[in-house]
């Protein structure tokens, strides 16, 4: 049995209608360490297989990963919360902030640039501490005209009033659990942050597991509590990777296991602090999340083979642009009038660029011709 601080003889025993932080030894979590050494060991076996593949890679192509996988995490930490980003515009804002040319760019809004540099602060920033006010900007980022849709709300701030952790939208909630008062909140973030950026031998993956429900626990804000618990646990994924870029995406496996997700924090508040449930499922989403970084990894070196290629074959800007475009998941059919409006050209130079590539074999016409003439790329 592992505890979190002082060691105590007796478990807490559970009490129907109590909540975790109602118990007279919170936060003295406790677990299992037998159950989850396997699952920790496997963890982090998949970690270092992940970084050591994409340590072989070359810088643009982790960059690319990183940049593919901060656009997912961004999109579907925000749908886990039932809000549906413009993925151009999310594109656009990591692109801007790593500054990769992505071609066509479109203007984020202020939400989707306060979720990607929340993101990218959780990320780059990972070795610097976790104070109040750094928690305070983030939320400000998150509802920067102090509005959580309707409604007003108190940023940069710990919240005034009760609070009720809840899913599903309007009309449809479910209450999971209530979260301390708010004459609480000044004291209990007190304890947290301070045992966040305290050194000690725990392991940082599960720090980082403890931490989400820690946090999720306290909710201290009026809103955003989810998407900002994801991000101080994505803060210690990367100290215990000890790198600034992020591979895989624990938010996007998140949603994926939403329905378990919202089931495992539900139980894990009513039951007692011995948290080997929520540590396990945490751990068991965290490898899921890992495998399917190899979709994103797969990706990448597609896309490095693509241009290894093509290495010796002289493209003008506009090509390069446009290849990119489609190596990456092009919407819909390419035409002229596409290539010309993304590639900001004319329908000539669109055409003349178009059939330069047609005969080299890199594009090939689609079946249907003439006004609705389409291209697909031949090298994949």
């Amino acid at each position: 049995m592992r505890r979190l601080d002082s060691i105590i003889n007796a478990k807490d025993a559970v009490i129907i209608g109590m909540y975790l932080y109602e118990r007279p030894t919170w936060p003295r979590f406790s677990w299992e360490s037998e159950t989850l050494e396997s699952l920790l060991a496997d963890v982090r076996f998949r970690q270092g297989q992940l970084l050591g593949r994409m340590g072989s890679l070359g810088f643009p192509q982790q960059t690319e990963a990183a940049f593919l996988t901060l656009t997912e995490d961004a999109l579907k930490t925000s749908e886990i919360e039932g809000e549906r980003l413009d993925q151009a515009e999310v594109r656009s804002s990591i692109a801007r902030r790593l500054g990769i040319d992505i071609g066509e760019s479109r203007p984020a809004n202020r939400k989707v640039d306060g979720i990607v540099d929340m993101l990218l602060d959780a990320a780059v920033n990972y070795s610097q501490p976790l104070t109040a006010d750094r928690l305070f900007g983030w939320h400000e980022s998150l509802f920067p005209t102090g509005r959580s849709n309707f409604t007003r709300i108190i940023t940069g701030a710990w919240r005034t009033g009760p609070m009720q952790v809840v899913s599903n939208p309007y009309g449809r909630e479910q209450i999971h659990f209530e979260a301390p008062p708010p004459d609480r909140l000044d004291a209990e973030m007190f304890a947290f942050l301070d045992w966040f950026n305290a050194s000690s031998d725990l392991d940082l993956v599960l720090k980082s597991a403890i931490a989400h429900l820690w946090f999720v626990t306290i909710h201290p804000f009026d809103d955003g509590n989810g998407r900002i618990a994801r991000a101080i646990a994505d803060l210690m994924l990367a100290r215990s990777e000890q790198s600034s870029q992020r591979f895989y995406s624990m938010s996007s496996q998140i949603q994926r296991e939403r329905a378990a997700y919202y089931n495992i924090l539900e139980q894990t508040q009513k039951g007692s602090l011995d948290i080997t449930n929520w540590l396990a499922w945490f751990l068991e989403c965290l490898g899921h999340a890992i495998e399917a970084a190899t979709t994103t990894l797969g990706a990448v070196l597609k896309k490095a083979r693509f241009w290894d290629a093509l290495r010796d074959i002289p493209l003008n800007d506009r090509q390069r642009l446009m290849l990119n475009e489609l190596i990456d998941g092009f919407e819909g059919k390419l035409t002229t009038g596409k290539w010309a409006k993304i590639a900001k050209t004319s329908q000539d130079t669109a055409l003349r660029d178009i059939t330069d590539l047609v005969e080299r074999g890199i594009l090939t016409r689609d079946e249907s011709g003439g006004r609705s003439t389409s291209y697909s790329l031949t090298l994949t």
